[in-house]
């Protein structure tokens, strides 16, 4: 099997986005283009930026772009070239950030596999996610002045993201405002720079434009506060990474903040504001799951998703929008299936 092919198995077969005919095929173009990308003439280098690439992932961004493209009217066979290279430009930076979230964070593992940086050391974990940053940048300068604009815009609003993350580790008065800030810059900003990317790439009208960008940064903010659940209630196995690792790291997400504010906030209070482990960490997730908290995140994750989905009213006829529509269902159906294994 080729690397393509090794990578596209690791993939969640069942996601309505990959029910879109062609899909499957543009998919194995999207691999074909990332591993393309990621190619240097140096060996130790081409490994690192290849890591990630190869240990698989969902493609849900690439996948994005090659959807939004196909809202447009008569559109109906394989995803136009550009179109694939620019969802795979804002993959590139996903997984830059990747690597550089994972130094900051000192995580071991990435996708079942060890981190660059556990592998690596942090050094070449930064050079190696600058260089996927690069390579990124490349290919938006290629698809004109606008998604270049775009895609930049895109890295800088994940590092005003990181920051103020950073900037709120450990504080039990974080604010839901703070934290919605967050995850729209560092999570939201992607999806809806694929979603732009690949309307834009496609030439559709510019209100349908900035209709599908306001639905990737709405399927975003969904996408995050999804993640935040499954990492309160999810395992190691079924995260495929170490789960509780927010309440460790002093990321305070919405589930915490609003167990926070509930009738046992003051014991979750006084285990928090601080490093956390054993124990106390055991006991920490338990308030936050047994507080209401999370029913409460997964009723404003489902808000999101409805208001999402209006967003593609004038495209609603349209095969690729009704997929998009089904995927931010889809999200929410992640939480159902962990919660009732």
């Amino acid at each position: 099997m080729t690397e393509a092919g090794a990578s596209i198995r690791s993939t969640e077969h069942g996601h309505p986005l990959l029910g879109l005919a062609g899909m499957p095929a543009d998919l194995e173009r999207v691999e074909t283009e990332l591993l393309a990308a990621v190619r240097t003439d140096e060996p130790a280098l081409d490994e690192m930026a290849r890591h990630l690439v190869v240990a698989g992932g969902k493609r849900i961004r690439p996948l994005f772009a090659v959807a939004a493209a196909a809202c447009a009217e008569g559109h109906d066979g394989p995803a136009a070239l550009d179109v694939v290279r620019g969802g795979v430009s804002v993959e590139l930076v996903h997984l830059g950030s990747l690597h550089h979230d994972d130094v900051i964070d000192e995580a071991v593992t990435r996708r079942g596999v060890e981190s660059v940086n556990a592998r690596w050391g942090n050094l070449r974990a930064i050079i190696s996610g600058d260089l996927l940053l690069a390579r990124a940048s490349q290919i938006a300068a290629s698809l004109g002045t606008e998604v270049a604009g775009l895609l930049a815009a895109t890295i800088a609003e994940l590092c005003e993201g990181e920051v103020l993350e950073l900037e709120t580790a450990f504080r039990v008065d974080r604010s839901e405002e703070s934290y919605l800030t967050s995850i729209e810059r560092k999570t939201a900003s992607l999806f809806s720079a694929a979603a732009r990317i690949g309307a834009l790439v496609a030439g559709l009208p510019r209100d349908h434009v900035e209709r599908l960008t306001r639905f990737g940064s709405r399927y975003g903010l969904v996408f995050q506060m999804v993640d935040d659940v499954l990492d309160v209630v999810a395992s190691d196995e079924q995260l495929g990474k170490p789960a509780g690792h927010d309440l460790v790291e002093g990321v305070y997400t919405m589930p915490v903040l609003r167990a926070l504010r509930g009738p046992t906030g003051g014991e979750l209070r006084e285990l928090l504001g601080g490093p956390i482990d054993g124990r106390s960490w055991s006991r920490a997730r338990e308030l936050v799951r047994g507080s209401g908290a999370v029913d409460e995140t997964v009723a404003v994750a489902r808000r999101y998703a409805d208001w999402a989905v209006t967003e593609l009213e004038p495209v609603a006829h349209r095969p690729a929008a009704q997929a998009l529509a089904a995927a931010a269902g889809h999200l929410l159906g992640r939480v159902d299936a962990v919660r009732a294994a």
